[in-house]
């Protein structure tokens, strides 16, 4: 009698954990897109992006190390910088940040998977969440989008070769 209760009582243990998890911290709606974030158009461009930088699919050729363009905007120079191509299992992620003063100041993602509807649909809602998760953590240390793993993936890591060019961590 006391071996049922003991494994009962751990049953119960164990499913209240494993449906008491959130996979994830982030708590804004995927819907709307606050007004500071610079939306991601399915040309791959932003509303808040620096003029002269490319906008659309162009991007450096796969191993080529992308260099830095520098803008001028009033007294604090920006400048641009591209990280690597992340080749994931639906096609490239590249993220591009604009930096003025030490702080990122606008993102862009110039290349991810757009291929199908599907592709679309989930990057339409994951993008512009990663985008202001990087512009409010000011670093790559955010969170994954649930449902776009893959994409989450690849937009983190060129987005840390991107803050490795620019010097912040």
């Amino acid at each position: 009698m006391r071996r049922i209760v003991i494994w009962l009582a751990s049953t119960v243990t164990i499913l209240v954990l494993i449906f008491g998890y959130h996979t994830s911290t982030n708590r804004t709606a995927s819907v709307g897109v606050p007004s500071a974030t610079a939306p991601v158009t399915p040309g791959g461009a932003t509303s808040g992006a620096p003029s002269g930088a490319p906008s659309g699919g162009a991007s450096s050729p796969s191993g080529a190390s992308p260099t830095p363009s520098a803008t001028s905007s009033g007294s604090a120079a920006s400048k641009s910088y591209t990280g690597a191509e992340a080749q994931t299992q639906w096609g490239i992620v590249q993220v591009r940040i604009t930096v003025t003063a030490g702080k990122i100041t606008a993102v862009d993602v110039p290349e991810y998977p757009n291929e199908n509807p599907r592709d679309a649909q989930i990057n339409a809602y994951a993008l512009p969440t990663l985008v202001q998760e990087t512009l409010t953590a000011q670093n790559a240390e955010i969170d994954m989008v649930s449902g776009a793993t893959v994409t989450s993936g690849g937009y983190l890591q060129s987005l840390q070769s991107a803050l490795d060019q620019a010097g912040l961590s």
